[in-house]
């Protein structure tokens, strides 16, 4: 580039000589004198000087502006890398004014729009952090708005940013939620929006309401109020459905008559509620026209409360209002409150009360088999039922004491927690208990000797009269005990010669010859019975004798049988 430039200006000097020299020979050709040939050629290089020199000076003032304009782009590239938070700009390796310039005024510019771009991402950034803020009722985020954010600050205020949008996510979804819950409670409450905040949430834009923490809060409680009135409302509703069944029951209503308000049996909206009350005051109406039916209907229920808490008769009897006849308004007053109490009493006590029911019913049930056990009547089974009972009365021995035990545990809690004792028909249970196990065991011995002194009388009679093997009865099994009653036999006539013959009673048990004339065991006076020696006894008097010798009671021959013997 250098010796180009040497070379054209070699050309220009050889150009200025030749156009001087053409001038001269026009000058001489024309004829113009010398010193005005002069005064031309000083023109000229006047002109050529001017020329240059303005040349020259329009060169050393874009020198000057490249320069200055290298120094005000160095100055604003520093001013924008400081503000941008980079490096500063450094050229790599040497270079000319015109290209440093170029490459700084390229850089500013560069900076210029990275600086342009920062400052519109802030400003969006700060805009949607405001709406989102104003939904939230949070405070707006903390950024320098006249500086030019660092892209970690930008990053950080993205982030924000983001985290409201779910913020503001989460808040809409939990209060749509909320809300249509609300809504639903109002309309089952039948309830009118009545103060602002409640027509914010029904009837305003969703997109309209303050996301904040308190309003959240705020429609919570109100869920929650909402909620406890619909509750209230369905145990309201429920007491007065209950109120209807029991006056059903009480007053007898007919189904068809019930059908009729069916369909308020369910829900608990206010209508409902209503039509309830309704029906409640007129069943209680009826049930003031029918007091004495309604009382008797109560005096059952009450029974059977008694009954469920194992009631002595003496806690029956202190209720005197049972057994008035005067069928007042008054009288029915104490036994609806009677009921409440024992119904209150019963579920306080209601596990325990199913505890010893449950004792009673094994009980009675262990008492049948033991009964069954001593009934010799039983090995007439043919259906393998005696090794199934016997199977369940062992079953029952065992488990009726472990049933005891954990009763008695049950009971030591309750007395502690409730300190009174646990009464079941007027005495405590375990006592109870025991002396139920003690009447069963008095029993068990009152059998036993009953069945010792009736061997010894069926021993002491047959040294007496003797004895003959019997034929086991096949029907005896099958018949009913039946006191009294006398079976008939065909006799014979009865006499000494007859003496083996023999009389079976109705119910099976020892056969006992005809009594003859022997001295009793006392040594008292014999009395004599009439016998015959070898003849017919008449009909009439064999008739007589058997009547009396065969009127029985259950297994045992009466006592006039053996009349005048003490046994």
């Amino acid at each position: 580039m250098a010796g180009g430039s040497e070379v054209l200006a070699e050309e220009s000097i050889v150009c200025l000589q030749k156009a001087l020299n053409h001038l001269r020979e026009i000058w001489e050709l024309i004829g113009i004198p010398e010193d005005q040939r002069l005064q031309r050629t000083e023109v000229v290089k006047k002109h050529i000087k001017d020329l240059l020199d303005m040349m020259i000076a329009e060169e050393e003032s874009l020198k000057e502006r490249l320069i200055k304009s290298i120094s005000v782009c160095q100055k604003e590239l520093n001013t924008l890398c400081s503000e941008l938070h980079v490096e500063p700009f450094q050229e790599e390796g040497e270079t000319t004014i015109l290209q440093l310039e170029k490459d700084l005024r390229t850089q500013v510019e560069l900076m210029r729009k990275q600086k342009k771009e920062r400052r519109q991402e802030l400003k969006l950034l700060q805009e949607q952090d405001q709406e989102l803020c104003e939904i939230l009722c949070m405070p707006h985020y903390d950024i320098d708005s006249n500086s030019v954010p660092s892209l970690e600050e930008l990053n950080q205020f993205r982030q924000h940013v983001a985290t409201l949008r779910e913020t503001k996510a989460s808040r809409r979804e939990e209060f749509v939620n909320i809300k249509r819950q609300i809504i639903l409670c109002m309309e089952e409450l039948d309830h009118t929006p009545d103060t602002s905040f409640e027509r914010d949430v029904v009837c305003e834009d969703e997109d309209a309401f303050c996301l904040s923490l308190e309003n959240i809060a705020t429609l919570q409680k109100l869920l929650r109020q909402l909620e406890m009135r619909k509750s209230q409302n369905e145990a309201v509703c429920e007491g007065l459905r209950a109120q209807i069944r029991e006056l059903w029951d009480r007053l007898q209503i007919p189904a068809e008559e019930r059908e009729a308000v069916a369909t308020v049996m369910t829900g608990s909206k206010a209508k409902v509620k209503k039509a309830l009350q309704l029906e409640v005051d007129r069943l209680e109406e009826l049930k003031m026209q029918n007091m004495k039916k309604v009382i008797e209907a109560i005096r059952v229920e009450l029974a059977q409360y008694w009954d469920q808490c194992f009631y002595s008769q003496e806690q029956r009897q202190a209720f005197a209002p049972y057994y008035d006849e005067d069928y007042t308004e008054n009288l029915l007053q104490l036994h609806d409150a009677e009921i409440v109490r024992l119904k209150n009493y019963y579920e306080v006590h209601k596990e325990l009360f199913e505890g010893v029911q449950k004792w009673e019913e094994s009980w009675r049930l262990f008492l049948e088999f033991e009964r069954k056990a001593s009934d010799p009547s039983r090995f007439t089974n043919r259906g393998g039922n005696l090794l199934k009972e016997e199977k369940q009365r062992a079953k029952l021995q065992k488990t009726l004491p472990k049933l005891e035990e954990e009763l008695k545990a049950r009971i030591e809690t309750w007395e502690q927690e409730h300190s009174k004792a646990f009464v079941v028909n007027g005495q405590k249970f375990m006592e109870y208990v025991m002396e139920q196990w003690e009447m069963h065991r008095l029993e068990k011995e009152r059998a036993k000797q009953e069945r010792q002194l009736k061997n010894k009388k069926q021993t002491e009679t047959e040294m007496l009269y003797g004895s003959i093997p019997r034929t086991p009865n096949k029907r005896q099994g099958l018949t009913p005990n039946r006191p009294g009653k006398v079976r008939k036999l065909n006799t014979t006539t009865m006499s000494n010669a007859t003496a083996n013959s023999s009389i079976r009673p109705a119910f099976g048990g020892t056969v006992y010859r005809s009594p003859v004339s022997r001295l009793p065991p006392s040594g008292s006076k014999p009395i004599i019975t009439s016998t015959c020696l070898g003849k017919k006894t008449p009909q009439a008097g064999r008739n007589g004798a058997n009547k009396e010798n065969l009127e029985l009671n259950g297994s045992i021959l009466s006592a006039r049988t053996f009349k005048g013997f003490q046994i």
